[in-house]
């Protein structure tokens, strides 16, 4: 491990983290013959996204690459970050179910929930150290703490609304008029902003918390 490079190492570790997830479902289809809880193998890749574009977007600023390229991996990164942090509300499904312990399926859920939120903090982490290269420390944490506010408008638009990141593509229109309606008339929409700020504040205190252990670590 030594010798790895900090990028080989990271994807070492969410490859052992995603094997593990991938295991726990695998076994789980097997003992049930249930595919209850497959979906969570799609939710993990939506979530790996933005850790791809996170770190493509830093290979991108190194290498001083044009302005455009450069916005379209950061824009990618924003599009599908809420995903990774989304995967925390699967424990909505959860429930005893035939076959299959409830200990289990927190195991799987927690196992998947931890591992959304690693490459959530992960990503972030990449994305603000260019900003925070490029303008200043301040500019850093302001499109942190941004980007995670969003994440919880983006978890609500996904769990209570169904929209997906790729309806930003597919569908703008009317996801962008679900958006603007809850805008110009929150009372009507107290879900909307309960939901934002609830998990918005949440995942900004969770990543305050883990750039400061992982920066103490470094002097440890």
């Amino acid at each position: 491990m030594g010798g790895m490079s900090p990028f080989m190492k990271r994807l070492l570790l969410f490859g052992v983290l995603l094997g593990w997830c991938g295991f726990l479902l695998a076994v789980r289809v097997v003992h049930s013959g249930s595919a209850s809880f497959v979906f969570l193998v799609w939710n993990l890749f939506l979530a790996s996204i933005p850790a791809l574009a996170a770190a493509a977007f830093v290979r991108a600023a190194d290498r001083g690459s044009p302005p455009l390229v450069q916005t379209g991996w950061f824009a990618l990164w924003l599009v599908f970050l809420p995903n990774a942090p989304y995967i925390i509300t699967d424990f909505m499904h959860l429930r005893p179910r035939p076959l299959v312990p409830l200990w289990y399926d927190i195991a799987v859920l927690a196992s998947c929930a931890g591992t959304g939120l690693l490459l959530a903090f992960s990503s972030l982490t990449d994305v603000q150290g260019v900003l925070a290269r490029k303008f200043s420390r301040l500019a850093g944490w302001a499109l942190a703490a941004a980007a995670l506010v969003l994440s919880g408008f983006g978890i609500y638009l996904g769990r209570f609304l169904r929209w997906n990141s790729w309806d930003a593509l597919s569908n703008p229109l009317q996801l962008a008029a679900d958006i603007v309606e809850r805008l110009l008339d929150p009372l009507s929409h107290p879900q909307t902003f309960g939901v934002t700020v609830v998990y918005g504040v949440g995942l900004l205190l969770g990543y305050a918390a883990f750039r400061g252990l992982t920066l103490e670590s470094r002097f440890t």
